[in-house]
């Protein structure tokens, strides 16, 4: 059964697509299967891997809302063992739907079940909320991967995420964990990026992981393209950071 991996800030900017697209790409590039599931409505991630979300007739909302099966939906992309179940515009209205749906804090659980075989690793790319959608990512996932952006105002809200993650465990998702936080944007000329990633080992002590994705113009610019890093600029110290994130996550497993 594949392990499931939600990628999850509220606040918005900080590198929650770019890391989601970027570590379901080097986790296909060595050699595993992964999903890459979009519940963001802004459906970057889907654009990000070059399928055009708006001539896209159905989505992960259809599966959400609808009873559209979810392999039905799920899109190949140009790199090999790499697969994205795709957001589209109607994905902005769900969150209000899924309010009187049954088992609502449960919808993305139940469809991913439906897969999961399918597949060595299935990463959420969540929406930059708390709402009912990031709820179901939370639900749905094994662990939660916390992309944290190394300037002073990404701590704000940092406190009100992990309170949401501890309720999720205590009344939904008992064996959710936390799998640690990664930094992101990092410009080590920049002493404020050194401050702010001591105060984050406060808040994660033994949960950081050591790969430190820098702030670069190459993987702002891969997105354009419909491509990840690895297909864009796989040389490129963004490149290279996250290929180093990939495994270690891949070493957790051992």
């Amino acid at each position: 059964m594949g392990k499931i991996i939600a990628i999850v800030n509220q606040k918005g900017g900080v590198g929650k697509t770019t890391t989601s697209v970027n570590l379901s790409a080097y986790l296909a590039h060595l050699g595993k299967r992964v999903l890459l599931v979009d519940v963001d409505p802004q459906a970057n991630a889907t654009s990000g891997l070059g399928i055009e979300h708006r001539n896209l007739d159905f989505g992960i909302y259809e599966s959400l809302v609808g009873n559209k099966p979810l392999f039905e939906i799920i899109k190949r992309t140009v790199q090999k063992d790499l697969h994205v179940a795709p957001a589209t515009l109607a994905l902005a209205g769900a969150g209000v739907e899924m309010v009187t749906l049954d088992n609502r804090e449960f919808r993305l659980s139940n469809i991913l079940e439906e897969v999961r075989k399918d597949y060595d690793y299935i990463v959420i790319d969540g929406p930059p909320s708390l709402g009912l959608m990031t709820v179901n990512s939370l639900v749905a996932a094994d662990e939660v991967l916390i992309p944290i952006q190394s300037e002073y105002f990404a701590l704000e809200g940092l406190s009100q995420l992990l309170e949401t993650i501890s309720l999720v465990q205590n009344n939904l998702k008992p064996s959710l964990g936390i799998m640690g936080a990664v930094i992101t944007m990092f410009d080590r000329r920049n002493k404020l990026s050194e401050s702010v990633m001591g105060e984050l080992y406060q808040y994660f002590p033994n949960r950081i992981f050591r790969s430190i994705i820098p702030r670069s113009v190459r993987l702002a610019e891969a997105p354009s393209y419909g491509r990840s890093i690895l297909h864009y600029d796989p040389k490129s110290k963004g490149g290279k950071a996250y290929e180093g994130l990939a495994k270690e996550i891949l070493s957790l497993e051992k």
